[in-house]
């Protein structure tokens, strides 16, 4: 069962924070009950959430805070100033409701890119089991015609989410069996069009320029499409990967963030300098493996999944 309630992503975001928490952030709790904090207690503080992979532009700021709040043994409480400064960050790029418009065209399409490896394939199959979930209706395009894997891949995750996958066969053109989502989307009313697509680099021309077909296909049949381009992100990469990221989304004209494994990372705090480098909202977070474990981005739950130690 999905979780909609506030408290239940809470919980989620626990969950994939677990590893975080265990490995960086487990020592910051007797710090942040602290009230009053010297000089070697604020290093080490800094240094958590540095090991944390917060970003300097994120713990900077908070640490010239705490340090000028205790100046005179002022009390603090460092745990609402740490949530306060990280919210202010978080929701300079709050996420767009995924939702389809209640006026104008009705289907929607989402087009995922990336690199290989992070998981692209199987958060599509999330996300269409996601908005199935809520009721939606959704069709599945098999997009990566270089992997007959991925479109194998698709197709269970189609039989396992009730929702039509329409494929190629190996080798096929991206281009033209995106257009045949697209068109057949369209003439049932289908609410969601989610494409797959080949993981590439924002580095290789040509599969920079397949993206582009894929969407003047698409522009053929709904004029503004792709609705959305969302990038999806291995948060196991930590900071290393966001200068590849920030190219990416540049040249693919991406409009919103998935994270994927955050689950699997000890880096979980990489979420902030993500939103502040590449300047786009998150939309939904991986946080295991599960079919449920896609989760919408909500910055207050992040936050309080993060400092719940």
């Amino acid at each position: 069962m999905y979780v909609g309630l506030f408290g239940g992503l809470i919980d989620k975001f626990k969950q994939g924070l677990k590893r975080t928490q265990e490995q960086v952030l487990a020592p910051m709790g007797r710090l942040l009950g602290l009230r009053r904090l010297d000089e070697a207690q604020l290093e080490e503080l800094e240094d958590l959430l540095l090991q944390a992979d917060l970003g300097v532009k994120a713990v900077d700021p908070l640490m010239a805070r705490l340090r000028r709040e205790l100046k005179g043994g002022t009390e603090v409480d460092a745990k609402a100033i740490l949530k306060e400064e990280l919210l202010k960050l978080l929701r300079q790029h709050p996420a767009r409701p995924f939702e389809v418009p209640r006026t104008g065209e009705v289907t929607q399409v989402v087009l995922l890119v990336g690199v290989n490896g992070v998981g692209k394939t199987t958060t599509l199959g999330k996300l269409a089991a996601f908005l199935q979930a809520r009721g939606e209706g959704v069709l599945v395009v098999a997009g990566d015609t270089f992997r007959a894997a991925a479109i194998d891949q698709l197709e269970r995750w189609g039989e396992r989410a009730g929702v039509p996958v329409i494929r190629n066969h190996m080798g096929g053109d991206p281009a033209a069996i995106a257009f045949d989502g697209a068109t057949s989307a369209r003439a049932k009313g289908t609410p969601w069009v989610l494409i797959d697509t080949a993981g590439r680099m924002h580095t290789k021309d040509h599969l920079m320029k397949e993206l582009d077909k894929i969407r003047r296909s698409l522009q053929k049949v709904i004029p503004a499409a792709p609705h959305r381009v969302l990038l999806v992100l291995d948060a196991t990469t930590g900071q290393n990967g966001l200068k590849q990221a920030e190219a990416f989304a540049l040249a693919a004209g991406v409009t919103d963030l998935m994270l994927t494994k955050l689950d699997g990372s000890a880096k979980g705090g990489v979420v902030v300098p993500i939103l502040d480098r590449l300047k786009l909202p998150i939309a939904f977070v991986g946080v295991g493996e599960g079919v449920d474990d896609l989760i919408p981005f909500d910055a207050e739950a992040f936050v309080d999944g993060l400092l719940d130690v």
